[in-house]
């Protein structure tokens, strides 16, 4: 039987620098034999959490109906998630902020994700590895939250133009990663 996982990007510009790097986990993953179910947030209608706390009382993760519950059932069914994303303004960009936030539903709902494995693949323009840091930190607390285990972290400076990771070891790094689910 294949692992399940569910691998979301945020990144908006198709055939950018982390769309490449999903792109090289996701081939690499399938050759391991996994089963890969990819969501691009910024393509998918996402809001914020409400905070409503009426999360999976209507038969959805979410009251409020959004993309969320298309992907909510997918990462309850995953053995593995995978956030891809590039820094924006120095943070997570807002589509998978959404995501993010919205894992929240599970928590309130009392539905055990406990146990999952995951992994962050990340760029930035900036050579300043520490700019990563404004997806790594959320990231990393979120994982301790969700009591998932993080299997590894792919984050790449310094790549800003469409291409520019091909100048950089992310692609095979990322490749590299799949093995670890």
């Amino acid at each position: 039987m294949s692992k399940k996982i569910v691998v979301i990007t945020g990144s908006p510009r198709r055939g950018g620098n982390s769309f490449a790097m999903t792109e090289s986990f996701i081939s690499a993953a399938e050759a391991e034999g996994c089963e890969v179910k990819r969501f691009d947030a910024a393509f998918m209608n996402l809001g914020g959490c409400h905070a409503c706390e009426t999360c999976f009382s209507t038969g959805r993760a979410c009251s409020f109906d959004d993309d969320f519950n298309t992907i909510a059932p997918y990462i309850e069914e995953a053995e593995g998630v995978v956030f891809t994303l590039p820094v924006y303004w120095y943070s997570i960009p807002a589509p998978i902020k959404c995501v993010i936030d919205k894992l929240y539903s599970f928590c309130v709902a009392g539905r055990d994700i406990a146990g999952k494995k995951c992994a962050l693949i990340a760029c930035c323009e900036e050579d300043d590895m520490t700019v990563l840091d404004g997806v790594r930190v959320p990231y990393e607390r979120s994982v301790a939250l969700l009591k998932w285990k993080s299997v590894g972290e792919v984050l790449v400076p310094g790549v800003l133009n469409r291409g520019d990771i091909q100048k950089t070891d992310g692609c095979a790094r990322a490749a590299e990663l799949a093995k670890a689910f």
